[in-house]
C-alpha cells in the first residue's frame, strides 16, 4: 500500500492525533436538498429497513453540533471509510474523494461511475464539490477546529466529523462512526441491523478459528509501499484494525512497540495503531506467521520484498506460512471491509 493512499495517514492528520478534542462548534440547516440516492449494492436491492424522515440533532466524533432539518439525502463524502459506509447504508453519495483510489483498495462496497470525484482525500476540489449540491458533507477530523472543517463551513453546508481510527478500541470506533452516519441519514434501523450481523459474523468467525487449534499464534499484520526506490513496511501494531481482528480471532500480536505521538521516530501511532520500518526490520517478530496486504497493482512493494534475501530468509516465509490477503480488502474500512478481513484470516487460518 501506498503511504500517501492508505489510512489518511498525512503528516497534518497525525499532527492532529496527538491534540485533546473538546466539544465546541455547531453546524445547522434549515432546509437541505432531498433527491434520494439509489440503493448501491445487491444486498441493498432487498433491504428491507426504513428510512426515518424527522429532524437530527447529534453530535458528531469531534464534539460538534450537527442539526439538520431532516435526514441528509445528498452526501458528499472525503474520506474512503465514510464512502462505504453509506453504500453500506444503502446511500450513494453524489460526491467522493479519490473515486480511482476507492475502486482500486476498497472491494467491500462497489462505488457507482456517476459519482462526482472531488479528488485527493486530504485536498478536496471544493468547486467539484459544491457542484454536486450536498446537503451534508462528511469529513474524517482528530479535533473540533480541524482546518478542512473550517474551510467547509463556510459555504453553509453542514459538515459531520467522524474520527476514523482510535488504537484504543478500533472495533468500536468502527461502529460508532457507521452508527453515526446512518443516525445523519436517518439509517439507523439499517445501521443497527448491519451491526448486529457483523458481531454474528464475528462470533462464527471465532468457532471456526477455535476450531482449527493453530499452533503458530504470533502474528504481525503488514502493508508496504516503495520510496526511493526501497521498500518500506508498515507493521500493523498493538491498537491496528487488523491486529485487534486477529486477537478477537485468538491470534497474538507479535509486534511489541508502543504508542507514540510522533509517529515516524519509533513506536505506533496512537489512532491507527502503526509502526513503519523495511524489511530486515521484520526480523524483530522471530518465527511468528506473517499476514500483508497486496495490492495487486504494477507499482506494489510486494513484487520487491519477495526478491529480497532478508524476506525469504524469514522463518515464517521458509515454511510457508506467510500470507497475502486478497487485494482490495481496506485495512481502514467499515463493517464489510472488516467482514472481508475477517474471512481472510479464517480461511487461512483453517485452510479452508
Amino acid at each position: 500500500m501506498i503511504l500517501a493512499t492508505r489510512l489518511a495517514a498525512t503528516a497534518a492528520t497525525l499532527t492532529a492525533i496527538a491534540v485533546t478534542v473538546t466539544a465546541c462548534g455547531t453546524t445547522k440547516v434549515d432546509e437541505p436538498a432531498a433527491t434520494p440516492t439509489a440503493p448501491s449494492s445487491q444486498t441493498c436491492a432487498d433491504d428491507k429497513t426504513t428510512t426515518s424522515t424527522g429532524p437530527v440533532s447529534m453530535t458528531d466524533g469531534v464534539g460538534r453540533k450537527v442539526e439538520l432539518a431532516k435526514p441528509a439525502q445528498r452526501v458528499a463524502v472525503l474520506e474512503w471509510q465514510q464512502t462505504e459506509d453509506l453504500l453500506t447504508l444503502c446511500l450513494t453519495p453524489v460526491a467522493a474523494a479519490d473515486t480511482k483510489g476507492y475502486g482500486t483498495y476498497v472491494k467491500a462496497e462497489p462505488l457507482p461511475s456517476s459519482v462526482v470525484n472531488t479528488g485527493e482525500r486530504g485536498e478536496p476540489d471544493l468547486d467539484a464539490l459544491y457542484a454536486t449540491n450536498p446537503d451534508l458533507i462528511i469529513v474524517e477530523a482528530f479535533k473540533a477546529d480541524d482546518e478542512q472543517i473550517a474551510k467547509l463551513e463556510k459555504r453553509g453546508v453542514p459538515v459531520l466529523a467522524t474520527v476514523g481510527a482510535d488504537a484504543s478500541g478500533q472495533i468500536e470506533n468502527m461502529k460508532k462512526v457507521f452508527s453515526m452516519i446512518g443516525q445523519a441519514t436517518g439509517r439507523t434501523e439499517r445501521a443497527d441491523l448491519v451491526l448486529r450481523q457483523f458481531d454474528e459474523h464475528l462470533a462464527e468467525a471465532k468457532k471456526a478459528a477455535e476450531a482449527a487449534n493453530v499452533k503458530s499464534k504470533d502474528f504481525l499484520f503488514f502493508d508496504g509501499w516503495i520510496e526511493g526506490g526501497n521498500v518500506v513496511i508498515r507493521p500493523y501494531g498493538k491498537g491496528a484494525l487488523f491486529t485487534e481482528l486477529g486477537e478477537q480471532l485468538g491470534l497474538v500480536p507479535a509486534w511489541t512497540d508502543k504508542i507514540n505521538a510522533a509517529y515516524g521516530s519509533g513506536g505506533v501511532d496512537p489512532s491507527y495503531g502503526l509502526a513503519q520500518t523495511d524489511i530486515e526490520g521484520l526480523t524483530a517478530v522471530g518465527s511468528a506467521t506473517l499476514f500483508y496486504s497486496d495490492d495487486d497493482t504494477p507499482d506494489s512493494y510486494v513484487k520487491e520484498l519477495r526478491k529480497s534475501s532478508i524476506w525469504t530468509a524469514l522463518p515464517a516465509v521458509k515454511e510457508g506460512r506467510a500470507y497475502a490477503f486478497p487485494a482490495g480488502v481496506w485495512g481502514a474500512g467499515g463493517p464489510k471491509s472488516n467482514e472481508e478481513a475477517i474471512d481472510a484470516y479464517v480461511k487461512i487460518l483453517t485452510g479452508k
